[in-house]
C-alpha cells in the first residue's frame, strides 16, 4: 500500500469503529480527492478490484460517495470516477455520532442486564 501512515492510522481507527476493511482504505485514499478510478484505489489502497465495487456500493448506500461512469476506449471493465459526496470531516461526525448511539445501547442492556442480579 501507498497510503501514509497517517492514513493506515485512520482506516484502522475506522476498521475498529465496525467500517468494513475495504470501506475504511477507500475512504482513507478517497478523502481530500478531486475524483478518484477503481483501478486508482486498487493499486493505492491495495485492495482488489471485487473489494472496491463492493465498498463503493456501501459507501453509496450511505450517500457518502457519488459514482460518475467515464469514456473508456477498448474493451474490458468499465471505469468509474468517484467522489466523496459530503465533507470528509461529516462523514466523521456521522461515524461518531453511530459510535455514540452503539455506546448509549451499550450502556442501556448494562443497566438492563444489572436489574436482574441477585444480592
Amino acid at each position: 500500500m501507498t497510503l501514509t501512515e497517517e492514513a493506515n492510522k485512520l482506516a484502522k481507527i475506522l476498521i475498529v469503529s465496525n467500517i468494513p476493511r475495504s470501506v475504511a482504505y477507500t475512504l482513507v485514499y478517497t478523502r481530500g480527492k478531486e475524483e478518484v478510478t477503481s483501478i486508482e484505489i486498487e493499486r493505492e489502497a491495495g485492495l482488489r478490484q471485487p473489494e472496491v465495487s463492493i465498498a463503493m456500493q456501501w459507501l453509496r448506500r450511505r450517500g457518502w460517495i457519488n459514482k460518475r461512469n467515464m469514456k473508456k476506449e477498448g474493451k474490458g471493465r468499465p471505469v468509474h470516477g468517484y467522489r466523496l459526496s459530503k465533507d470528509f470531516d461529516e462523514i466523521l461526525e456521522e461515524i461518531i455520532q453511530d459510535l455514540t448511539t452503539q455506546i448509549d445501547d451499550i450502556k442501556k442492556n448494562i443497566q438492563d442486564l444489572a436489574k436482574f442480579k441477585t444480592a
